[in-house]
């Protein structure tokens, strides 16, 4: 069981770390959670929704450009969404300025974003990272057996037959560029984080009912 929960663990700072990556696919969609704030933002006249997702010397950068937003899109339905579509673009490109992120303007909702991301949303919506991290663990699971089995297939290959021994040096340096990442992802994450002790405590939770 030890060794059960430490895996669990485990998968669940590698899935923060890819899911923080993926997260700058997520959050320049007219769908993803800041234009979503920014709508509820402007619905509500409250910045305080979308200040969140700024760093603190984009603040008052932010703040103005949504008390101007306000302004211009009670003029007319079609300066209300021009105004709209600016504040969007604005706020999405500093964010992700703030993130390290590119931009390259705002993608269409409804987009394919794999099934890591939308696991993720289901998790936080639903309190529960039970369907996220059997996820994590199939896929990193699958990865590593699949590579592990063809290094194991092909080591054995006749010394005297250079093809040979070049797929195994291949499959090799897979399996272990693959073992080496999931390592690296841990060490990048860093240990003892509350979000993946809450992780640890729920599956742990689970596994013993």
């Amino acid at each position: 069981m030890k060794q059960r929960i430490s895996s669990i663990a485990f998968l669940s700072l590698l899935g923060l770390l890819i899911l923080s990556q993926n997260t700058f696919a997520h959050c320049d969609g007219l769908d993803g959670p800041v234009v979503i704030a920014a709508k509820k933002a402007l619905e509500t006249e409250n910045v305080n929704l979308v200040l969140i997702w700024v760093q603190e010397e984009n603040i008052e950068h932010i703040t103005h450009v949504f008390n101007h937003t306000l302004s211009v899109r009670k003029l007319n339905a079609d300066a209300q969404k021009l105004a709209d579509r600016f504040f969007f673009e604005t706020l999405v490109r500093i964010h992700r300025a703030g993130e390290g992120a590119s931009y390259n303007g705002l993608k269409p909702a409804g987009r394919d974003l794999g099934p890591a991301i939308p696991a993720a949303d289901k998790a936080l919506e639903t309190g529960s990272a039970k369907e996220l991290l059997k996820l994590l663990n199939d896929e990193v699971t699958h990865g590593l057996q699949s590579r592990f089995k063809k290094a194991m297939e092909l080591k054995n290959y006749d010394v005297n037959n250079v093809a040979a021994g070049q797929e195994f040096v291949k499959a090799y340096v897979e399996y272990f560029h693959f073992a080496e990442g999931i390592y690296e992802a841990t060490q990048k994450i860093g240990h003892g984080h509350p979000a993946d002790d809450n992780l640890d405590n729920e599956h742990h939770e689970n596994h013993q009912n």
